[in-house]
């Protein structure tokens, strides 16, 4: 992506090496991107770290408790979502999809389920969850998967991740039918928690989150491969998380009360304005 691109922020990793890391605003397609971004076995690294909690079931502190409690409930209303689409098999390709919850309840749902997590500590709780009466293949990275073919792609919080942005959302356009829906969840850095929080925001995440979108950027990128956004949905819930982390890194402290006010206030900001702190898009091929 060889757009115009201007310094936006800097922010610090807060959950593993406390580096400085340069936020760039693309001109083009209204997105920023982490600069510099650490590559290969660099940026495993930054993975490396207990606080990770998408790659563990761990519930230890009150915002791991918290963020788990909230999970269970998301699970179902993502379910219910992807049931709401008319396809033809009911085959389903989850990508980034940690320890599993996501395709556990899906294949419990009649859908016929695949995965695709890099992680190998996730990856075995993935395949111990899935894997109980017949084999459900869980895959390191999405090439490897060659000829198949999905009525529906998932990818919740993970497009922010990949390296060759670009060639990555090529990859997903085949492997969705010709009809097939995707369904992308991503930090939306225009709302008003990512405006408060600045360089505190915890959804930056750098270096991580090496992509950080806008609506408009989201439908730019996708429509070069000839797919559209058909809905945008708001995550609700995001706000008050994000808001609780980026209390931690600005104050040091988890201010419950802050938090939840900022979060709220972002939430009734976005029934305006429609840019709530993440936002899910639905994505139609062809």
């Amino acid at each position: 992506m060889n757009s115009k691109k201007r310094p936006y922020l800097s922010c610090i990793d807060y959950t593993v090496s406390n580096k400085k890391f340069d936020l760039l605003y693309n001109v083009e397609y209204d997105m920023l991107e982490t600069f510099p971004q650490p590559e290969g076995d660099e940026l495993d690294m930054y993975y490396e770290s207990l606080d990770y909690i998408s790659h563990t079931d761990a519930k230890k502190s009150i915002v791991d408790k918290l963020y788990q409690i909230v999970k269970r409930y998301a699970l179902n209303k993502k379910l219910e979502l992807i049931n709401s689409f008319k396809t033809s098999e009911k085959t389903l390709l989850d990508i980034g999809c940690g320890t599993g919850d996501f395709l556990a309840i899906c294949k419990n749902n009649g859908w016929k389920v695949e995965g695709v997590e890099p992680n190998k500590n996730a990856r075995k709780l993935a395949e111990s969850k899935v894997n109980k009466n017949d084999v459900a293949a869980i895959f390191t990275n999405i090439n490897e998967l060659e000829s198949e073919k999905f009525d529906v792609i998932t990818l919740w919080h993970v497009l922010e991740h990949v390296p060759n942005l670009e060639t990555y959302i090529s990859k997903l356009k085949s492997l969705l039918k010709p009809k097939g829906v995707l369904v992308v969840a991503v930090p939306n850095f225009k709302s008003y928690d990512a405006l408060y929080y600045k360089q505190f925001w915890a959804a930056f995440d750098v270096p991580r989150h090496l992509w950080h979108f806008s609506k408009t950027a989201i439908q730019k990128l996708f429509k070069n491969e000839h797919m559209h956004v058909e809905i945008m949905l708001p995550m609700k819930f995001d706000s008050f998380y994000v808001s609780l982390l980026s209390e931690k890194y600005k104050t040091s402290n988890s201010n419950f009360l802050k938090a939840f006010y900022v979060g709220l206030k972002s939430n009734l900001k976005a029934m305006a304005s429609k840019e709530y702190s993440s936002l899910i898009y639905i994505i139609k091929n062809g």
